[in-house]
């Protein structure tokens, strides 16, 4: 049974920093692309907004403008890394990451939030709260 499972969500401070973690079973990440979305509050599930995206197999992530030179992805392994500082009020939302067994260009696998049923595999999410 494949899952992915987020963690590392909590209640942080503007300007505060924060990790979360997607680790995955029954799954190889080697195989899959793999993206961190959020859903801030107030908008539903086929708006969720891209983050970051990074390749199971290797090379350079890609990050969405809003977040880029702040937010950093890794994997080691079965998990998948969202290192987040200087975080802002507004990014307040419930993290997602979820993983794809096709070949996805990694900026079209981030845009794939409006389509989330287009995706193979989601995490249940993780909260961060950041205040101001």
């Amino acid at each position: 049974q494949v899952q992915l499972v987020e963690s590392g969500g909590g209640l942080v401070q503007s300007g505060g920093s924060l990790r979360l973690s997607c680790t995955a079973s029954g799954l190889d990440l080697n195989k899959y692309v793999i993206g961190w979305f959020r859903q801030t509050p107030g908008k539903g599930r086929e708006e969720r907004e891209g983050v970051s995206c990074i390749s199971g197999s290797g090379g350079d992530p890609y990050y969405e403008d809003y977040v880029k030179g702040r937010f950093t992805v890794s994997r080691r392994g079965n998990t998948v890394y969202l290192d987040m500082r200087n975080l802002k009020p507004e990014e307040t939302a419930t993290y997602y990451c979820a993983a794809d067994r096709r070949n996805l260009h990694l900026q079209t696998l981030c845009m794939q939030g409006t389509r989330p049923d287009s995706l193979n595999f989601w995490g249940q999410g993780t909260q961060v709260t950041v205040s101001s």
